[in-house]
């Protein structure tokens, strides 16, 4: 009996270790080399450390720095970009004749100074003779720069959408920080709750074992039977096992707690709070009156900025059809290595590239065969959707907020009716261990006590659980 109800509370405890507990690990600055010491916390020391250490909360945080670097690259993209470029070309030995452009230039010379006379002719075939040969062509090195600067509606729209991104980011960090620091809550308190439960199983486990101890001698004596002791001796063994089970679901909280505060393994956890200080009736009556700001709901805000998010895409898509336009300089030029001045000149005369160039590109879409169409209409019914889940999301909350405030109701009434009743079955199980001391009652009805009295120890866990359980659902959904 004693097992089947004590079962409960330990499936309770690993569904709800299993439903949460994200991936954490220990930062630089952790408490590492203390595996003889002891962290001694109270909640909020833990819900801070968890803060600090948690690599859920850090990697939620790097979210929002890669979304604040994506609105940068969004803006950066309207802004002048510059490049520059060197390039050095060599023609490994090639060589050319120049003789029929020196010819043609002599040629247009001599067409343009009809009065040139004999030792002018003279001299231009000089030249000619020389350039007769064919010439080493030069290396040459080319360098330029080249500044752009294009601005769209497209990119316009999407710094408006980055930045609503980051927003989002931002809210999901708050979120992530919400969910460790209930999970935390949760099992502080569970494990004070546990404690306190082994404290009182370990008491009247010394009275059975006293009882047991007793009732042994008083067979030996006669004055009593066998079947009494082994009655004694079986609620024995079974009070032990509750001890130890309650025991050992205490670690698994406490390394639960390790987990999500980056602590390792060989340090041991102390809790500095009792179960009064964390469980206050006032506290859980006055939420009970709180009114529920959707503003204030990281879910519903999720939702919503979603929503907006939807919104700019289709703007986005829209953007498609406006032009953009390109403002372009270059700046260019070259000089040739180990070359000829002659051929230098030469080949400067039939470069004709300008060093500098400047220019205006627009851009403008007119027929895309309905695919930027299909894309705004695609956003558009994205955004409908979105606008339905946060319609969606409102309603639920609401219904949400009535059902956790008649849980809490009930749990708490629960939990006070079965704080009332342990007491009244722990005087019981204390009355009772006297009366068979002076042998009024049997070892029967006292193994009946001591079930009842376990019975209503694992029914009291369960109360205080759900009461805890309801209570921080409701301090989610109110972002208390």
């Amino acid at each position: 009996m004693m097992k089947r109800n004590f079962g409960k509370v330990e499936c309770l405890l690993a569904v709800a270790l299993a439903l949460g507990v994200p991936a954490f690990a220990q930062s630089g600055d952790s408490p590492s080399n203390q595996s003889d010491s002891v962290l001694t916390i109270s909640l909020d020391e833990a819900k801070q450390y968890a803060l600090a250490h948690n690599r859920t909360i850090r990697n939620a945080s790097y979210d929002v720095q890669k979304s604040e670097a994506a609105r940068w690259k969004a803006i950066a993209s309207m802004l002048p970009q510059v490049n520059g470029d060197a390039t050095y070309s060599n023609m490994c030995g090639y060589k050319r004749d120049f003789s029929m452009m020196t010819g043609g230039a002599s040629g247009a010379s001599a067409k343009q100074d009809s009065v040139a006379g004999s030792n002018a002719n003279e001299t231009n075939a000089q030249q000619s003779s020389a350039q007769s040969g064919e010439t080493k062509m030069p290396s040459t090195l080319n360098w330029g720069v080249n500044v752009t600067a294009t601005v769209s509606g497209a990119q316009i729209v999407g710094v408006q959408v980055s930045k609503v991104a980051k927003e989002l980011s931002e809210i999901a960090v708050g979120k992530t920080d919400q969910t460790i620091l209930s999970k935390i809550e949760t099992s502080y308190v569970n494990i004070l709750a546990l404690q306190a439960t082994v404290d009182l199983l370990e008491r009247n486990l010394e009275n059975m074992d006293r009882m047991y101890n007793m009732t042994l001698n008083a067979v030996k004596a006669g004055a009593a039977e066998q079947n009494d002791a082994d009655q004694i001796a079986i609620q024995v063994a079974s009070m032990k096992s509750s001890v130890n089970t309650t025991k050992r679901t205490i670690e698994v909280l406490y390394n639960t707690i390790r987990m999500m505060m980056g602590v390792p393994a060989d340090v041991e956890i102390s809790l500095s709070q009792s179960l009064d200080d964390v469980i206050n009736p006032g506290s859980i009556l006055s939420l009970l009156d709180t009114d529920l700001y959707l503003g204030d709901n990281y879910d519903y805000r999720l939702k919503a900025k979603s929503a907006e998010l939807s919104k700019k895409q289709v703007s986005l898509s829209k953007a498609a059809y406006i032009p953009s336009l390109t403002a372009f300089y270059n700046y260019s030029d070259h000089k040739y290595v180990n070359a000829d001045e002659q051929i230098e000149n030469m080949l400067e005369v039939f470069s004709g590239s300008p060093k500098n160039t400047v220019g205006f590109k627009l851009t403008v879409p007119i027929w895309s065969s309905g695919s930027r169409w299909a894309d705004v209409r695609s956003a558009k019914m994205d955004y409908a959707k979105a606008l339905n889940e946060l319609e969606d999301t409102e309603l639920q909350l609401g219904i949400q907020g009535k059902q956790l405030r008649y849980n809490l109701t009930s749990a708490y009434e629960n939990y006070e009716n079965q704080s009332n009743n342990i007491e009244v079955m722990q005087r019981v199980f204390k009355s009772n261990t006297e009366k068979f001391k002076y042998g009024t009652i049997s070892s029967m009805q006292l193994t009946t006590s001591s079930t009842e009295l376990i019975g209503a120890q694992n029914t009291y866990i369960t109360a205080l659980m759900d009461m805890v359980s309801a209570y921080v659902d409701l301090k989610v959904l109110l972002n208390k």
